[in-house]
């Protein structure tokens, strides 16, 4: 049986934060969740982001909800992508990404955050829609799994999403 994608798009780090929570308490397997956001700003006068240990060195205004993010997920990173800017990831998603950076994978004219997208089972034109939403300053919260769990899935994420995808690795096309 084929896994899946599914994606929900939220307003604030605060209702992603609410997504993620939800998606534990479930049973959710913690190692399947991705959240990508920017919730970065020049304000935030932030002198850097570095990780040692799972641990943070300075956070900017997001501080708690990143903070309480990476504790549940796997992986963390801070990336400056062209076209999109500075982007925090949590989750499987760092792997994609870094994978996309270093080979210079360009998916039919997709930043790397986009191939990164694409490369998980995301459809090119639903990347686009999800880059232009993190440009608005949204979040993505991202599960893979089987279609029951990506099912399941989608119903917490729905209560606290502004909109959520299913995406099979079937419907996907270069």
């Amino acid at each position: 049986m084929k896994n899946g994608v599914t994606v929900a798009i939220c307003e604030s780090h605060q209702k992603a934060e609410k997504v993620v929570k939800e998606l534990q308490e479930s049973g959710f397997d913690m190692k399947k969740l991705s959240i990508v956001g920017k919730d970065y700003h020049e304000e935030d006068k932030v002198i850097g982001f570095y990780n040692t240990g799972d641990r943070m060195k300075n956070w900017g205004t997001a501080g708690a909800f990143w903070g309480g993010i990476w504790g549940l997920v796997f992986g963390a990173g801070f990336f400056l992508i062209p076209g999109v800017g500075p982007v925090m990831l949590a989750g499987p998603i760092i792997s994609s990404l870094v994978g996309a950076l270093e080979g210079a994978v360009v998916v039919g004219g997709l930043s790397a955050l986009g191939g990164a997208l694409f490369g998980i089972g995301i459809p090119k034109d639903s990347v686009l829609q999800y880059e232009t939403a993190l440009k608005a300053d949204k979040f993505l919260v991202i599960a893979n799994g089987t279609p029951e769990e990506l099912e399941k899935a989608k119903k917490i994420m729905s209560d606290s999403a502004t909109k959520v995808d299913n995406h099979s690795e079937e419907a996907v096309s270069v």
